[in-house]
């Protein structure tokens, strides 16, 4: 039977039947997480953001299997559903995809939370599926659902579907800039070069064991002298005339450079050719062919940049470094501070409002511009996302202040928190008392990124690729809007009180 339902329309479904989840005594965190996530449960019901979620995913569908079954659009239908929970559900725990898919086998209120089977035999998602479900859609398509989310927490009492005591004020808000470190090791130069000869080694070793062989050593005996050499280059910091081993010691990293690049761009070569003749399918293949090209592609600039801070002793700009052969992405941002002078990854800018969700979000590719011009942006995204007029007073550090900032918030009508840099102006502020409440309040901010980074996004971010770590970074603003309002009293706990 095909497909005739309208672009995005949700199926009629049988829900999962499963028993009732088991009473457990004894362990007040237990209840507390069961409740807290049965609250989120009602959340994402009672907001429509899983159904918009849902008749995305479905829309995404249809256009591209057009004639696709109904069968099969209700089992996609299925997995989109679980697909929201289950990477809501991981993000709250803070597993990896393999630690989610146990604790899912293993705990019924998991498997509840996310519609598993219950009755003939329990099935849950591996960790492949799970990956999958991480990646379910886009990152723009994902940010209106989430500020879908936080508009009905701010629809008044009266027209409220979240049955929040008190609607969320959007009134006043607060930003901050951090940096979301790439997961790499530290971006030594001559490291890169022992990176590039591991990765071609092994991709040749993965197409020699499937039967291509092109005539060469055995790959271990490249990646044991490529050791050796790196083993060398590292206590010669320590030997007399060090600059002058150092550099002796580059010399024969690159000649081994040379050769191993060579071997795999033939052994390449003949994978494109004779695919054909192993147990691959032609993707499989050219997953392997672009795993060798990424490496060889970098390879010239990871060997100039080794050659041009060790040989040539020169610097090398910020902006022309390699930092990885894997995450290409990643930057160089001065941070300045203790512990924390240099740090590698990307700008992550986070608007905040008064009761700590965020309303805003910004995950920078390249360099990020100056503080200073972020806040203009963030200012039209919100007023985008929640109407003009709603914003009120906005508090950040004094990296966000300048006089075009000035006039821009005394353009909207929108009192100036910002911190000022000169003390003088400070001073002057700090006889004017929302100023200084704005302030005060701005030190939270700070512990909202903390929470941010290290109990939702993880140290470090696990997410490979810029498109990948902004889309992680959506699903865990979501997952972290998602915990603070369960945990923001309801209309029923008023009434009980009372």
């Amino acid at each position: 039977m095909k497909n005739d339902s309208s672009t995005g329309q949700i199926l009629p479904f049988q829900p999962v039947l499963r028993p009732a989840l088991p009473t457990v005594v004894g362990n007040v965190d237990y209840s507390h997480f069961e409740t807290q996530l049965r609250r989120i449960d009602q959340l994402l019901l009672l907001s429509g953001m899983e159904k918009s979620f849902v008749e995305q995913s479905l829309s995404r569908y249809d256009q591209k299997f057009p004639t696709g079954k109904i069968k099969a659009r209700r089992r996609y239908q299925q997995h989109s559903y679980r697909a929201l929970r289950c990477t809501v559900l991981k993000g709250l725990l803070g597993e990896d995809y393999r630690g989610m898919s146990r604790r899912l086998a293993e705990c019924p209120l998991f498997r509840w939370f996310c519609g598993m089977e219950e009755m003939a035999k329990v099935r849950v998602p591996g960790k492949s599926t799970l990956q999958d479900y991480a990646h379910w859609l886009p990152q723009g398509v994902m940010r209106p659902m989430i500020e879908q989310l936080i508009t009905a927490a701010h629809q008044p009492q009266s027209a409220s579907k979240l049955e929040l005591a008190n609607a969320i004020e959007l009134e006043m808000v607060w930003l901050d800039s951090t940096c979301v470190e790439t997961n790499i090791h530290f971006p030594v130069d001559w490291v890169l070069l022992g990176d590039a000869v591991r990765t071609l080694m092994k991709a040749t070793r993965v197409i020699r064991a499937h039967g291509l062989k092109h005539r060469m050593e055995a790959p271990e005996t490249f990646l044991k002298e490529m050791n050796r050499l790196s083993i060398q280059m590292t206590h010669a910091r320590r030997a007399k005339e060090s600059k002058k081993q150092r550099k002796k010691t580059l010399r024969l990293m690159k000649q081994q450079v040379k050769v191993v690049a060579a071997h795999a761009r033939r052994h390449r070569e003949l994978l494109d050719k004779e695919w054909s003749q192993t147990d691959w399918t032609r993707k499989q293949a050219e997953q392997v062919m672009k795993r060798i090209d990424n490496v060889l592609t970098l390879l010239p600039q990871a060997q100039k940049q080794a050659h041009e801070r060790i040989i040539g002793e020169r610097q090398v700009n910020n902006s022309d470094k390699l930092l990885s052969l894997y995450e290409t992405d990643t930057r160089v941002i001065v941070r300045g501070k203790a512990g924390a002078q240099v740090e590698f990854g990307n700008t992550l800018l986070l608007a905040e409002q008064k009761d700590g969700l965020i309303v805003d979000w910004q995950l920078h590719r390249e360099s990020a511009p100056a503080d200073t011009r972020q806040l203009g942006q963030s200012l039209q995204r919100m007023e985008s996302a929640y109407g003009t007029g709603i914003i009120g007073a906005v508090g950040t550090d004094r990296g966000f202040c300048s006089a075009a900032n000035e006039a821009l918030l005394a353009g909207k009508n929108i009192y100036d928190g910002i911190c000022p840099k000169a003390p003088a102006r400070l001073k002057e502020r700090m006889q004017e008392e929302r100023f200084v409440q704005l302030q005060r309040r701005r030190s939270q901010t700070e512990g909202r990124i903390g929470i941010f980074k290290n109990t939702f996004l993880g140290r470090p971010l696990r997410a490979k690729g810029h498109e990948h770590r902004e889309l992680a970074v959506t699903w865990q603003v979501l997952t972290h809007n998602l915990w603070v309002l369960a945990r923001m009293e309801q209309k029923a706990a008023l009434a009980l009180a009372a």
